[in-house]
């Protein structure tokens, strides 16, 4: 395979330019594309795609590995250690690793299996210590694996449960060992039995949870695509066993559909909602005015929305926690005339401050997202648990089926022809997404000149289309009939 660099042009540039060609050359899109693509060492357009979406997604910055067990007194310290700790990585990851990585990270989110990353230091493997950073606690606490803030201090309290080291030709058992030190904070720590033999420092490791137990696959070594394509990859079973245990309901719930679509039936009542009605009735789902029907946890809606994503969710800060107690206060504070109007129209981001001076920081300790005013004047606060429960509730599992409607002796007859099955995101990845600047949010606040009144459409979370694969499963398209 050719070895292709970070500095390749981007989708939309590409995009550009075949539209140039196209007119200059009078070749189809795709062939512009497809001469593009050959230009660069690609045999088509779809690899030369893929590859160009890795290359976005490996610029987004690595978090630094977390070494703040070294600052307790139960972690002692010799002059050597510190001269270690002076070799802890500072320095970005290189570009190829960065793209592994984020491919690995895609492969999980497709398949819809939650997961945290952690990256062992060369201070932490010589101590057998790792910090259970904020992005491993809320994932243990979403698995309902391990809860932290309920653990007592020392080691009476400490809690032992099986892990495995995964490899393609391997499986090694391990031991997760889950524990908060007698120190003033009790900072949360892990490890893994076993672990020097199976990373090296600046690996980023990947943790997932089955069955009360802990899985570990190093995202700096191993390729999970190819490991999905060998039939005796020691993954590759891992992965598709998982896949198939969390994905019984929806295996029962197209059975019951594939059933019904065997024949047309009738509609059991007039207009707009008789689909969905009729389909919860033969399902012996019981109607509820206060949400969308489900089975199981799984919404069923009729129908395919063509609404894109790019557009996560909307969530006002807390104000019970943050300085600006309602929009209209950060609107006052940092807002700008337009023409009649006073607006605040501005994307806020972890990576740099905007025009307006206004930037994000994710305070780990507190698992807060923090608005803040040239880092100095602190705004608005959203917890992140408040996020996750949004992006839960915006984006729930759901069976989108597709049916054909004729009427036959005056009565309208519905046959079955399709579902689109699309899983919850990986709710595990939301702030991590946010922290390297992947997810971003807009600010939409505006005073009318004429009224004086004040609107908010946002605060709107929104994330690139290109990037939706790395917070949402691939949707799954199964045909009825």
């Amino acid at each position: 395979m050719t070895n292709h660099n970070i500095t390749l042009p981007t989708i939309n540039r590409v995009k550009q330019r075949a539209k140039k060609l196209k007119i200059e050359r009078d070749i189809s899109h795709s062939e512009a594309l497809l001469l593009i693509s050959s230009e660069h060492g690609f045999s088509d357009w779809k690899s030369f795609q893929e590859e160009l979406k890795n290359n976005e997604q490996a610029k987004a910055p690595t978090p630094q590995p977390s070494i703040a067990f070294v600052e307790y007194d139960d972690v002692e310290m010799s002059d050597d250690d510190y001269d270690l700790l002076d070799q802890e990585r500072e320095a970005e990851l290189a570009a190829d690793i960065k793209k592994r990585v984020a491919s690995n990270k895609r492969q999980l989110t497709k398949l819809g299996i939650e997961f945290s990353v952690f990256e062992p230091t060369i201070t932490g493997l010589k101590k057998s210590i790792l910090d259970a950073t904020q992005q491993i606690r809320v994932h243990f606490e979403l698995e309902n694996f391990h809860f932290y803030w309920a653990q007592g201090q020392g080691p009476d309290y400490k809690v032992m449960k099986n892990a495995y080291l995964l490899n393609d030709n391997e499986v090694t058992e391990s031991k997760a060992s889950l524990y908060r030190p007698m120190t003033k904070q009790g900072d949360p720590r892990v490890w893994f039995r076993k672990l020097p033999s199976y990373t090296t420092p600046g690996d980023q490791v990947a943790i997932i949870i089955k069955d009360d137990e802990t899985y570990l696959i190093n995202l700096t070594t191993i390729v999970i695509e190819e490991s999905l394509s060998d039939s005796k990859s020691h993954i590759k079973s891992f992965l598709d066993n998982f896949v198939t245990q969390h994905n019984t309901i929806a295996d029962e719930l197209l059975g019951k559909l594939k059933e019904l679509a065997k024949s047309p039936f009738p509609a059991l009542r007039t207009g707009d909602t008789a689909i969905g009605f009729t389909l919860e009735e033969k399902l012996g789902i019981s109607a509820n005015s206060s949400k969308l029907p489900d089975y199981k946890g799984i919404e069923l809606k009729s129908g395919r929305g063509n609404k894109t994503r790019t557009t996560l969710f909307a969530q006002v800060a807390d104000w019970s926690i943050s300085p600006c107690k309602k929009s209209a206060e950060i609107l006052n504070k940092y807002g700008y005339e337009r023409e009649d109007d006073f607006k605040l129209y501005c994307t806020i981001t972890t990576q740099r401050e905007n025009t307006q001076g206004l930037a994000f920081i994710y305070d780990q300790a507190k698992d807060q997202l923090q608005e803040w005013y040239n880092n100095t004047d602190l705004v608005a606060v959203w917890p992140g648990a408040l996020l996750r429960k949004r992006l839960k509730e915006k984006h729930a599992e759901t069976f989108w089926v597709e049916a054909k409607s004729e009427v036959v002796d005056g009565v309208e007859q519905f046959q079955l022809l399709k579902v689109t099955h699309t899983k919850s995101p990986i709710l595990s990845q939301l702030l991590p997404l946010i922290q390297s600047g992947v997810v971003t949010m807009d600010h939409l606040i505006k005073r009318n000149g004429s009224n004086n009144r004040v609107s908010e459409k946002g605060p709107l979370f929104k994330i690139n289309k290109r990037d939706l694969e790395l917070l949402f499963p691939q949707p799954v398209i199964y045909s009825l009939i």
